[in-house]
């Protein structure tokens, strides 16, 4: 029996200011949006949200200013597809105006069995392992990425 995958992708970014200033409006005002533009795309699958429906009161790695996005999808063609256009391109272009640069890796991929939905502490471990290992098969990029497979851990990770 072949088991069906699907891709994983959790990044994360620390907030220049809080979500309510005047400094992110742009960026809050154009969430909603863009998700809707994201659970309408070819090849998406899932998206992380809370009762709020998105994602940015959802805590990860302990740090009050960091906010995450993590969603499942069919594939890194898909997901690429799309990140790089429409509403959601010109986001990416704006983002130092609402995020501080971290030089550690904030976006990680990797491969779920169909139907799994990640948590946060699993988005945490594949990004804390690409920081430490570099991309493996347990935790990719879109510029070093793998196959679907079984990614386990690297030695010693």
């Amino acid at each position: 029996m072949t088991t069906t995958y699907e891709l994983a992708e959790v990044n994360i970014a620390r907030l220049k200011a809080p979500l309510d200033s005047p400094q992110l409006k742009d960026f809050v005002e154009a969430l909603d949006p863009v998700n809707a533009t994201a659970d309408a795309a070819d090849g998406f699958v899932w998206r992380l949200q809370s009762d709020s429906g998105n994602a940015t009161d959802i805590p990860v790695l302990g740090d009050e200013w960091l906010i995450i996005n993590m969603s499942t999808w069919r594939d890194t063609n898909a997901l690429t597809a799309f990140m790089y256009q429409g509403q959601h391109r010109e986001m990416l272009a704006r983002r130092r105006e609402w995020f501080e640069r971290l030089e550690e890796a904030v976006t990680a991929l990797w491969w779920v069995p169909a139907g799994h939905r990640p948590t946060v502490a699993e988005a945490e471990e594949r990004l804390l392992h690409l920081r430490a290992h570099g991309p493996t098969e347990y935790a990719f990029t879109l510029r070093t990425s793998f196959p679907p497979g079984e990614g386990r851990p690297a030695a010693g990770g």
